[in-house]
């Protein structure tokens, strides 16, 4: 398939201008090589694993595929195994060329990633984020709207948000939030992105570390049937999600803390597969291997569902995105001539 080049293709060594979202713990090695792989950029999660575990990831990626394979490091302090700070050394110690930061100031780490050489990556919610992370030094900025899955930083959709960021910047911008298809991707090419970012989508892919009744849920949803919440947060302390309405959703929602019935919510409801125990209302979602009442645990996803209508190769999704794109982006040329 012929490249479908952007500035963001250029900045980053890729292809297509197709991201994958680095989806927490659902994202795996063999998710981000199949997505490097397809001429895309592939990302892994580093702020929930040990160091060791961190270069392990990356090594085991950037081993299965000639593509580029991007890192994510969340700077809240509140959330992770490491601080920031280690976290991004042992990303750097690993390899790693591309290195995305959200939630937080990215301002304090970007020299860290250009002195070895690297692509710095900024997640913003506003106009004004997105100039402050450019003045610091952002290579690339990705304008994260309302409608993503997962933690949220922006209260603006995606749509309303995209052009504003791209007209305060003079680095390539990645959109991000309710894009699953490629029709979204050529309309945030339309109103200035260079690029598109898709989590929800690489959920439901083969690749993905996600559960089966957990990738068969965003595949059966419609794009109505996600709420935006601060449900699960231990873990991560009062940080705005979007999660699939599940039954555990609707239960918890339907009742005051004091006035639940039913299990306590501190109570064992999963088990990871090493046999490690997790509570209600932890902020992990359901991974492949994992026992238990795993409809409990958050379904992170974006409003985006309705349009993953199968569970397919990362790298089928990738060009797929692509071609549909293209046949966008003419449709729209031919209707304008």
């Amino acid at each position: 398939m012929a490249p479908l080049q952007t500035p963001l293709c250029s900045e980053i060594g890729i292809d297509h201008p197709v991201v994958q979202a680095p989806v927490g713990s659902v994202s795996t090695p063999s998710l981000a090589a199949a997505v490097a792989d397809a001429g895309g950029l592939g990302m892994l999660a580093m702020s929930w694993r040990e160091a060791d575990a961190i270069r392990d990831a990356y090594t085991d990626a950037a081993n299965a595929t000639d593509g580029v394979v991007g890192v994510n490091v969340v700077l809240d302090e509140s959330t992770g195994v490491l601080s920031p700070s280690a976290c991004l050394d042992a990303c750097l110690d690993a390899g790693a060329s591309v290195v995305s930061f959200s939630f937080g100031d990215a301002g304090p780490y970007i020299d860290r990633v250009h002195e070895v050489g690297g692509t710095a990556m900024v997640t913003v919610a506003s106009a004004a984020e997105a100039r402050a992370a450019a003045d610091a030094g952002a290579d690339v900025v990705v304008a994260q709207g309302r409608e993503a899955g997962g933690h949220v930083q922006s209260d603006v959709t995606t749509f309303a948000l995209l052009p504003r960021v791209a007209d305060s910047v003079p680095v390539p911008v990645v959109a991000a939030g309710g894009l699953g298809d490629g029709r979204g991707l050529a309309a945030a090419l339309t109103l200035g992105a260079d690029g598109g970012w898709f989590g929800t989508r690489f959920v439901a892919t083969e690749e993905s570390g996600a559960h089966e009744r957990y990738r068969q849920r965003i595949v059966d949803a419609p794009e109505t049937a996600t709420r935006f919440t601060d449900l699960f947060d231990r873990g991560w302390p009062d940080q705005p999600h979007r999660v699939l309405e599940t039954d555990e959703v609707q239960r918890q929602a339907g009742h005051d803390s004091d006035e639940m019935d039913g299990p306590s919510d501190a109570d064992q409801i999963a088990q990871m597969p090493d046999g490690e125990p997790i509570s209600r209302l932890a902020d992990m979602p359901p991974l492949a291997g994992m026992t238990g009442d795993v409809e409990a645990l958050p379904h992170y996803a974006g409003q985006s569902t309705g349009l993953a209508q199968d569970v397919r190769p990362a790298g089928e999704v990738v060009v797929r995105l692509v071609s549909d794109a293209r046949a966008a982006l003419a449709d729209a040329s031919a209707a304008a001539e």
